[in-house]
């Protein structure tokens, strides 16, 4: 009889430990999302503050035509446009976590102006971000144009 309850004990620790790190991994994912749509909204708004407290010091960022640029030289591009101009929404994402290391997926849509032509392009992007010091950081990204 002592062994049934301490199985039952043990299976219901189990069960707890397993429940606390779905919840935490939960929590990581909302967390992710919500600086996916931070950085979105920086960016727009031309937030390089925002945006330098979202982005790690050596972060790696592949644009969608195959350049590669540091932190420094995509804040130097980042500047405010007005909200008719561009526009940057998730149209889907979905959040990995392993250990203290995430990794977000998904495709957006971009609209806006360039050369004094409108466009619309729909991008596929993948975001690394690292649990570092006490806060998330993005420490790479690439965005892959989507053609069909």
């Amino acid at each position: 009889m002592k062994s049934i309850g301490l199985l039952l004990v043990l299976g219901c620790a189990a069960v707890s430990l397993l429940l606390a790190q779905d919840d935490s991994e939960a929590t990581t994912q909302s967390k992710i999302i919500a600086l996916e749509k931070a950085w979105n909204q920086a960016y727009k708004l031309g937030d390089r503050k925002a945006l330098d407290t979202l982005l790690d010091d050596h972060i790696v960022l592949i644009n969608d035509d195959g350049s590669v640029q540091s932190k420094t030289q995509f804040l130097s591009t980042v500047k405010a446009t007005n909200s008719q101009e561009q526009q940057v929404a998730p149209e889907s994402m979905s959040v990995h976590v392993f250990g203290k290391t995430a990794i977000a997926t998904g495709v957006f849509r971009a609209k806006g102006v360039e050369g004094g032509k409108r466009y619309m392009r729909r991008e596929r992007f993948v975001d690394t971000w690292l649990f570092n010091a006490g806060k998330w950081v993005c420490v790479a990204t690439n965005a892959t144009p989507v053609l069909h």
